[in-house]
């Protein structure tokens, strides 16, 4: 019996098993007839009972693209030194999508941001935003105390809560992106300046100009005629001056976009898909990082040795006293090339990063514009400008080299061999009606020729021996003097823009017709030949000394060598540009004359080791309240083989030789320094000449 037992177990397991495989086979094929059954039904009810209503959503449902900003590409100087450049950083964004009515999970929400987020992983250096920030940054029609404030303007574009997140922010935020859904961290750019020495300016502020909002009403003016404006996204900065304005196409680059699905609300339920933007183009400057840090280092020692007590009481210095501001322009010769452009004072364009504030502004309003090109102030109260010059100024004695040109080329004076008896004074005009003009001081020079005339800056040999003759030789009373007058001097960039190119370049100013009108056209005819009728920017008065160097050739002032991608391959090499060749128009004898005379004393210019001409002006300007003299100069070297022009102008800083000219001396030893003594090697050591 027992053995029988045993016997039987192994068939009562099999039959067990067997049964248990027929229960769960069962049981597996009711649970998916059931499954079948439902999805069956589901499609039934789809297709027959809700199609109607999923076809008219889905032809509701659409793509919302929103434009990704480029970033920006950088500006380097001559030695590929950075002066502007573009930072990445991660924003943080706050989409608005279907399932946000819950305005306690939006208020949670960001309060968990600021106190599990911001205030742990920030950066210390900068001011975290509040719950009550965050919530209005998301747009959403309330503030955190759910008091109305306004619709949304829009749904579909990603609302900024933050700019320049952390490490460690990102990466919370990414390893928690559960909890912190509707969030999305993109990268962005931050415009900086790379700073000056003093670390209180940046370098070249007004040349390079800064960046503002392309919202503002000032850009949308700006940009009306600028067919690429189309691309441009209303938060995005975009070039407001200098040269990150003159090149604003070459610099931003092209947009990426973000494609958004959204629903008939216009919420986004879905993730982007993402293009990429292409990056902006990089500058490579003529300007010289160093020679533009001498340069604004020299105006600005230059400017504060004026106002000492020995500057003050020197017989000849303290005319200078009132100086409260510098431009300088240093220019090739052969290329056009501007390798420094200094303003003082000058600023740190940094604060315009992320908007200016109005403190700023109105500390810096009246200097921000390039007083080198245009018009420019220190900053005086608005009852003290009318007292005081602008940037544009008389051009002064510093005329007479291209007066004498003139002279000699009309045939009104020679060369040599004609001597002018300067007395110190001179008179002319209709008798009964006389008027009389005299040199600085009232010094009477004695026998004068042209090259004498010009060394010793006669005012009387001026206006006896080139206005009154040119005034006879072109009708006397009539606009025929003034017009051929206007078109010498434009051959050498006198009262015509310099063709640089920069935005709010000014073209001076031609007081002619304005003093004709007033007294004569004699009288004006007079004060034009030295220099009292002729406003000129400082970068005027630069290609002005570079034509004169090249003897009748004017060159296109450039600022940029090189555009090249932002990775690196060239896109576009600038040539130099010559805008008007007069070389035949003057004759070789005629520019060995001027050119002999342009020996002006000069502070600092004498010890340089390579011949220097030059020209000295004191340029007299009527103000509220007086006059005043501006110092002005203008020189190229060396001599023999010119490679360098420069031009100066202090205003209110007295006499040129004294006021601006040791500022050019500066200029000239920072650039052989930083060309391998190119001009000790050009000009061959000092010699008469």
């Amino acid at each position: 019996m027992m053995k029988s037992s045993i016997m039987d177990d192994p068939k009562k397991k099999e039959i067990t098993k067997k049964r248990h495989f027929s229960f769960r086979i069962n049981i597996f094929f009711f649970v998916t007839f059931v499954l079948f059954s439902v999805l069956i039904v589901r499609l039934a009810i789809l297709q027959f009972v809700q199609a109607k209503d999923l076809k008219a959503a889905e032809n509701t449902n659409t793509n919302q693209t929103n434009k990704i900003a480029p970033i920006r590409g950088n500006i380097y100087d001559s030695t590929k030194s950075p002066l502007a450049y573009t930072i990445p950083v991660q924003s943080l964004f706050f989409r608005i999508e279907p399932g946000q009515q819950d305005k306690a999970e939006i208020i949670n929400l960001a309060r968990r941001l600021k106190t599990d987020v911001f205030d742990k992983y920030g950066k210390k250096t900068s001011v975290q935003p509040t719950p009550e920030e965050i919530v209005l940054a998301m747009d959403l029609g309330y503030d955190i105390n759910q008091n109305k404030v306004k619709d949304p303007s829009y749904y579909w574009v990603p609302r900024k809560i933050k700019t320049d997140l952390s490490k460690e922010e990102i990466a919370y935020l990414l390893e928690h992106r559960d909890e912190f859904k509707w969030l999305e961290v993109t990268e962005e750019s931050i415009r900086t300046y790379e700073m000056d020495d003093d670390g209180t300016t940046t370098i070249a502020p007004q040349l390079i100009g800064y960046l503002n909002k392309y919202s503002t009403q000032s850009a949308q003016e700006m940009y009306k005629d600028n067919p690429e404006s189309k691309e441009y996204l209303p938060a995005e900065n975009v070039g407001f001056d200098g040269i990150e304005r003159m090149y604003q196409d070459d610099l931003r680059g092209k947009n990426g976009y973000k494609v958004y699905p959204v629903n008939a609300a216009m919420k986004i339920i879905g993730r982007a898909t993402v293009t990429k933007p292409i990056k902006g183009n990089n500058l490579y400057l003529s300007i010289n990082k160093d020679i533009q840090k001498t340069t604004e280092k020299a105006i600005q020692d230059q400017i504060a040795f004026l106002h000492t007590p020995y500057a003050r009481n020197d017989a000849f210095i303290k005319f200078g006293a009132n100086a409260e501001a510098g431009y300088a322009v240093a220019m090739e010769v052969d290329t056009g090339r501007i390798v420094t452009m200094a303003n003082f004072p000058d600023y740190d364009s940094n604060v315009w990063t992320g908007g200016i504030s109005q403190v700023n502004l109105d500390k810096v309003g009246s200097f921000i514009a390039n007083g080198s090109i245009t018009t420019a102030y220190p900053k005086y109260t608005d009852k003290e400008r009318p007292k005081h010059p602008s940037s544009i100024v008389f051009m002064g004695s510093t005329i007479k080299p291209l007066s004498v040109l003139i002279g000699l080329t009309e045939k009104l004076i020679t060369p040599s061999n004609q001597y002018y008896n300067d007395t110190g004074t001179f008179t002319f005009g209709k008798t009964g009606s006389t008027s009389s003009i005299s040199n600085s001081g009232k010094v009477a020079y004695g026998n004068l020729d042209a090259a004498g005339s010009i060394e010793h800056s006669s005012n009387t040999y001026m206006s006896a021996k080139v206005g009154i003759p040119f005034y006879s030789k072109y009708g006397g009373e009539n606009v025929k003097v003034t017009d051929k007058w206007a078109e010498y001097l434009a051959k050498f960039g006198i009262g015509v823009k310099t063709g640089s190119g920069l935005p709010s370049e000014n073209a001076g100013s031609n007081d002619f017709a304005k003093n004709a009108k007033k007294d004569s056209y004699q009288s004006a005819m007079v004060y034009a030949s030295w220099g009292q009728n002729e406003k000129t920017t400082t970068l005027q008065l630069a290609q002005f000394a570079a034509t004169l160097a090249s003897r009748g050739k004017k060159m296109k002032p450039l600022f940029v060598d090189e555009i090249r991608s932002f990775e690196g391959d060239l896109v576009r090499k600038v040539e130099p540009e010559v805008m008007e060749d007069s070389t035949a128009l003057f004759a070789k004898g005629d520019w060995n004359t001027i050119i002999h005379g342009m020996k002006s004393g000069a502070e600092g210019i004498e010890e340089l080791p390579y011949n220097v001409a030059r020209k000295t002006g004191t340029s007299t300007q009527a103000v509220s309240g007086g006059t005043i003299d501006n110092a002005v100069f203008i020189a190229f070297a060396p001599v023999e083989n010119p490679k360098l022009a420069i031009a100066v102008v202090v205003p209110e800083g007295g006499y040129g030789r004294y006021g601006a000219s040791p500022i050019a001396a500066k200029i000239f030893q920072a650039y052989d320094a930083a060309n391998d003594g190119i001009l000790t090697k050009l000009g061959g050591g000092k010699k008469p000449w």
